[in-house]
């Protein structure tokens, strides 16, 4: 570990993991900062010059580049990585397999979805003009979605796995496909096994409703009957 590092208290560092590792851009300085009950997985390297919240948690072998500003409450799991100058709030949960360019802003309450790849840079290999998107709070990214850069993801939106968005997609709005197009309100998606709405009409999902914290705990999940061949 190195001396440029500051944890706060109740950390849990697994063996092989770097943290304050030196960048290679010039001009990158400060400390790697992580709050209060962090849980960091081996193979995980956080760079120097970023600053997280509390209770953050990686799977194994997640990259936190430099320059970045995590909130608390936030998950980076497995293979996942975070390039350089990204502002990302509390309760962000990135899963596994998940590419996030430079300068990009995730808002409070995200949800990534396995293999979401966000881009940042219009015309390749220029670099003058990087700038990745801005999703907005409680949006939600399917598996395998791509983000291409400038774009803004509205709050509390949902994009369709394997969706390339091209566009800005507005609040509240269900897109899906290849460049994606508005499907409908996310208030109409319903569930496949009737059991819960998981969506309100404002787009706020299961754990984000008010009832949430008054009202019993969600279902368990479905248990299907296994499927007969044929």
């Amino acid at each position: 570990m190195s001396d440029n590092v500051q944890l706060g208290p109740d950390c849990v560092i697994d063996p092989g993991v770097l943290l304050g590792y030196p960048p290679g851009r010039p001009g990158t300085f400060g400390p790697a900062r992580l709050g209060r009950a962090a849980r960091v997985r081996a193979g995980t390297i956080i760079y120097a010059g970023v600053d997280i919240g509390e209770d953050f948690e990686t799977g194994h072998h997640a990259i936190v580049r430099e320059e970045n500003t995590i909130g608390s409450h936030c998950t980076l799991w497995n293979n996942s990585t975070i390039d350089y100058g990204c502002v990302i709030g509390d309760r962000v949960r990135i899963h596994c397999n998940i590419y996030i360019a430079q300068y990009t802003t995730i808002e409070d309450d995200v949800f990534l979805a396995p293999g979401v790849s966000i881009a940042n840079d219009p015309h390749p290999i220029c670099t003058k003009c990087m700038q990745g998107p801005t999703i907005k709070r409680g949006a939600r990214i399917g598996v395998n979605a791509t983000l291409l850069p400038l774009i803004t993801i509205g709050e509390n939106a949902l994009v369709g796995a394997g969706s390339v968005v091209t566009k800005d997609v507005p609040p509240g709005m269900v897109v899906a496909g290849s460049p994606a197009r508005i499907l409908g309100p996310v208030g109409k998606v319903e569930c496949p096994f009737g059991i819960v709405i998981p969506y309100d009409e404002h787009g706020l999902d299961v754990r984000r409703r008010p009832e949430w914290t008054t009202v019993a705990p969600l279902p368990r999940p479905v248990t299907l009957p296994p499927k007969t061949r044929r």
